[in-house]
This record gives C-alpha cells, structure tokens and sequence, in this order.
C-alpha cells in the first residue's frame, strides 16, 4: 500500500499523524517515522528558510516507481507506505518531507525507509531555494535525473 502526496504548504502542513493513521495496522511489527525539516544552517551560511518547488506529475511517478522497485530489490512485499512533501516556503524547523514505513519486521522497515530517502533525493524532481539570514537566496544544485536503461 502506497499513500503518496505533494503537500501545498499554503493550503495544509503535512503531519506525523497523518502518516501513523495511514500506516498502522496489526499486520506489521515495525514502523519507521523518517522526517527531514528546515536546518539553520548549510555551507557555512545561516539559513532562515528553504521554499521547495516540484514537477508534481512526476514526483509522483517517481514515488511510486521507487516503492515498485522496493518489490524487486528488497523483497519486501508486505509494507504499507506514506510519503509526503512540501511545496512551497518553510520556516526553521518546519517538516519539508515524511517517509513512514511498516513492515512485518523491524530490519525491512529499516532497509526500506533508507532505501526510500536515497532514492527521492537522487530521483525526484524536487528543487530547493534557500533563504539565508544575510536577504540573499540560492537554489540548490541537485541531482540530474538519470534513466536506466533496460
């Protein structure tokens, strides 16, 4: 089971709660909560804020293609998955994404919430601006999406 979203931060903050509502049941042992939020600080600059933007369409698609991809390369079948992120500007401390997994077994539920993460940040097209202390701004470098080839 895969709930996946690209959260509109003027309209809703995405939540633990959330998350827990759609990942708990008594078929899994384990769960896994992974939330990354806006740092203070990044390349010896003070950051005040970070305004994330996105190709919805497929940011989605690359979700889904990574949790399919947890199928065949992990083999773990079993698992129910929420990702979520932020679009639009977030303060400190603000949650910009939530990846939470349940599994039958706390290793899967390890494995595959790390395997989650890696995969969104070399994968999804998801570009960040940070805001820093001194009124300057900066987009991020990021990833260049790569296609395997069968």
């Amino acid at each position: 089971m895969l709930h996946a979203k690209i959260v509109n931060i003027k309209e809703k903050k995405i939540s633990l709660s959330e998350a827990e509502k759609i990942i708990s049941s008594s078929d899994f042992g384990a769960s896994i909560y992974f939330t990354g939020t806006v740092r203070n600080q990044n390349n010896n600059k003070s950051v005040i804020g970070i305004t994330y933007d996105s190709h919805d369409e497929l940011v989605l698609k690359s979700f889904k293609e990574i949790y399919e991809e947890a199928n065949q390369k992990l083999n773990i079948q079993n698992k129910a998955v929420f990702i979520e992120h932020a679009k639009g500007y977030l303060n400190l401390g603000e949650i910009s994404i939530i990846i939470a997994v349940a599994c039958k077994h706390r290793d899967e539920a390890y494995i595959l919430s790390r395997y989650i993460i890696e995969e969104i940040k070399k994968r999804s097209p998801i570009w960040k601006k940070e805001h820093y202390a001194d009124n300057q701004s900066d987009w991020l470098k990021g990833n260049p999406i790569v296609h395997e080839k069968n």
